[in-house]
């Protein structure tokens, strides 16, 4: 395992320090791979959860991971504000443009998605307030998890438009940010390339006080807490990107940015929530994308193995390549 079990260890001491005493004591005996770990959910009088290698458990008091509901510890009011206390270093205002956004990142690269009740100017939020739901969302690096697609997304020493599908919690970020790494420092075959990475929700370099804790290699520039469509227009004007990179496009305003990176001879590298090619032919936006061929590569990931376990890879006609 890269790293090594110390590395697990450490990495795993250093999370739980975010968390309130008594629950930091129930962590930190709890039997589990720390890299297999994917989410830590606490609700204010709700049952302690852990999402581990794609399983859903519940947290009991005594520090075990468990499947039955009556066993779970139960997260108190207290446990959620001092874990916040702990999370924020005693000030949440210092987070307040963060938290409009849902989210705040922590040293590791680590997402604690936060949601309680809104508070709204007109049709945007201007703060959040009685913070009530926290979601832990662990940032994992799998260095060379991207070696099977990447033969693939290269011709004559040019990158594909490439979209990678994959349903939720398959690893797509995860391929994400390794393919961008292997993009940007190059091979002996491919030099590398300089790449653009819009990080709206801080989870491809998980920025933490404007310095990526993830790898993305040594030719990339990104844009932390930027919208999509936005910061992709951006990069174009201003970083002179080879390649650009995003996660989870969706929006009618996304396909636009799209185009016009793509009509600035720019290649594009983006992730969409999918189980297949067929899925996402039926939705509205990417319905002409796939009509146009303007991907040349579909990488398709499955909800088996490890994050970042390869389906299939089709070409822009939508035949298999594997």
């Amino acid at each position: 395992m890269y790293g090594g079990r110390d590395c697990f260890i450490d990495k795993w001491d250093e999370l739980i320090r975010i968390f309130s005493k008594d629950i930091r004591n129930i962590l930190r005996y709890l039997p589990m791979d720390f890299e297999q770990m994917q989410e830590i959910r606490m609700r204010v009088q709700g049952p302690f959860l852990m999402i581990h290698n794609n399983q859903e458990f519940f947290i009991t008091p005594e520090g075990k991971l468990s499947k039955k509901r009556e066993d779970a510890f139960w997260v108190s009011q207290k446990d959620l504000k001092e874990t916040l206390e702990y999370i924020s270093d005693y000030s949440l205002y210092a987070f307040e443009e963060e938290i409009r956004q849902g989210f705040i990142t922590i040293q590791g690269g680590h997402r604690i998605g936060l949601a309680g009740k809104a508070v709204t100017d007109r049709d945007k939020i201007r703060s959040m307030k009685y913070i009530s739901f926290i979601n832990i969302r662990l940032s994992h690096q799998i260095r060379g998890c991207g070696n099977k697609v990447m033969p693939y997304l290269y011709e004559h020493g040019e990158v594909f438009h490439t979209l990678i599908v994959s349903p939720p919690r398959c690893g797509k970020t995860t391929l994400l940010r390794d393919v961008i790494r292997q993009i940007s420092d190059g091979t002996e075959k491919v030099p590398g390339m300089t790449v653009g990475v819009v990080d709206e929700r801080s989870e491809i370099g998980a920025c933490y006080q404007g310095i990526p804790q993830n790898d993305l290699g040594i030719r990339t520039d990104i844009l932390d807490c930027c919208p999509k469509a936005v910061g992709m227009m951006m990069l174009i004007r201003t970083m002179s990107p080879q390649v650009i990179a995003v996660d989870e496009i969706g929006s009618r305003e996304d396909l636009n940015a799209i185009e016009y990176v793509m009509n600035c001879g720019c290649r594009l590298i983006a992730t969409v929530h999918g189980s297949s090619l067929e899925d996402i032919r039926s939705k509205p936006v990417f319905g002409r994308l796939l009509q146009d061929r303007v991907f040349g590569r579909y990488v398709v990931l499955k909800n088996q193995g490890r994050p970042g376990t390869v389906e299939d890879i089709y070409d822009s006609q939508g035949r298999s390549l594997l």
